[in-house]
């Protein structure tokens, strides 16, 4: 459904509202600009800040733990720290896809304040977390965010960094007040081999924990594990195994970094057989041991291997544990 002229969000592209850094318990980043196919992630991200992105024309994809949702104009994606996601922008006759991305933490006290900000973060905990208003709850939740932007070109002095985090919480209590009237509804793809693949996807994400392989999943899902291994490359661009591998080491990389873990917990945890096994995977994706990049303390690209011939049934690296 087509949104309404009055629920339109200010924009002008390249413009940015930061306050503080991400490593600061107490951060914001406001970012208006445009976006291409160009600028797709390989692999899916994570932080350990809320996100919430908007998308302002055309249409694109929202890929959250594997699972594909499609994006109309004015829909709100909120995604909470550590969530393995990314954005898919079409390449089509469009000449940039404009979004509103909003990155943000602040501290919440125990107290009753603390509470009710709870409450108001509670929509990013949805099994869908995106969100589609009309009307006048579409027009009150921008009308907020345009505020922001308009507080923005004034000089951050310490009360208007307050006015836009107010403006920002008005902003998340009417999100969470209203999520009853969500109109968003998640499609089916038409191609059904390709939703079947988001499927396969979606399942690794949430069992990478346990033993995955071609042969396992093909029959889970009903089809050959030729045409799955085929499809799964053709769709998601990686191998079925560089899939469950690169899933276990972000999942790896997260607990490396904001957890005192231990790595032998972490290796048995992210679903490999060995630590011989999950240092070999984290070099291989990372180029560093999983003891350097804990020392590194920073978020590394994954490298994205070159086409590898998918391995024979019954083979080692075929049932992940290459």
């Amino acid at each position: 459904m087509a949104m309404e002229p009055e629920q339109t969000l200010l924009f002008e592209q390249g413009y940015f509202i930061k306050i503080n850094s991400a490593s600061n318990p107490f951060y914001y980043f406001f970012d208006w600009d445009a976006r291409t196919a160009k600028f797709n992630m390989n692999f899916q991200h994570f932080h350990q800040f809320y996100e919430i992105h908007i998308l302002l024309n055309d249409r694109a994809s929202h890929i959250i733990e594997g699972d594909y949702y499609s994006l109309q104009p004015y829909d709100i994606v909120m995604l909470r720290p550590s969530l393995l996601h990314k954005t898919e922008y079409p390449a089509n006759n469009v000449d940039c896809h404009r979004r509103l991305i909003i990155n943000f933490q602040f501290p919440i006290e125990s107290d009753e304040l603390g509470q009710m900000v709870r409450q108001a973060l509670a929509p990013f905990d949805a099994e869908v977390p995106i969100y589609r208003f009309d009307g006048e709850v579409g027009a009150e939740a921008f009308g907020y965010l345009n505020r922001i932007f308009e507080l923005g070109k004034q000089p951050l002095t310490p009360l208007t960094r307050l006015s836009i985090h107010t403006n920002f919480l008005e902003f998340l209590c009417v999100v969470a007040r209203h999520t009853a009237d969500n109109r968003y509804e998640p499609q089916e793809l038409s191609d059904s081999i390709t939703q079947k693949v988001y499927a396969v996807a979606s399942y690794i994400h949430h069992h990478f924990a346990q033993e995955l392989s071609l042969e396992g999943l093909s029959k889970k899902f009903f089809i050959s594990p030729y045409y799955l291994s085929h499809q799964f490359r053709r769709v998601t661009g990686f191998s079925l195994i560089n899939y469950i591998q690169m899933t276990r080491v972000r999942n790896a990389q997260q607990l490396l970094l904001y957890t005192e873990r231990k790595i032998a917990d972490i290796t048995t945890s992210c679903g490999f057989t060995s630590f011989s096994q999950f240092n070999r995977v984290f070099n291989k994706f990372c180029h560093v041991s999983p003891s350097q990049f804990r020392q590194n303390g920073e978020i590394t690209p994954l490298t994205i291997l070159p086409y590898e011939k998918e391995p024979s049934l019954g083979s080692a690296a075929e049932e992940g544990k290459a």
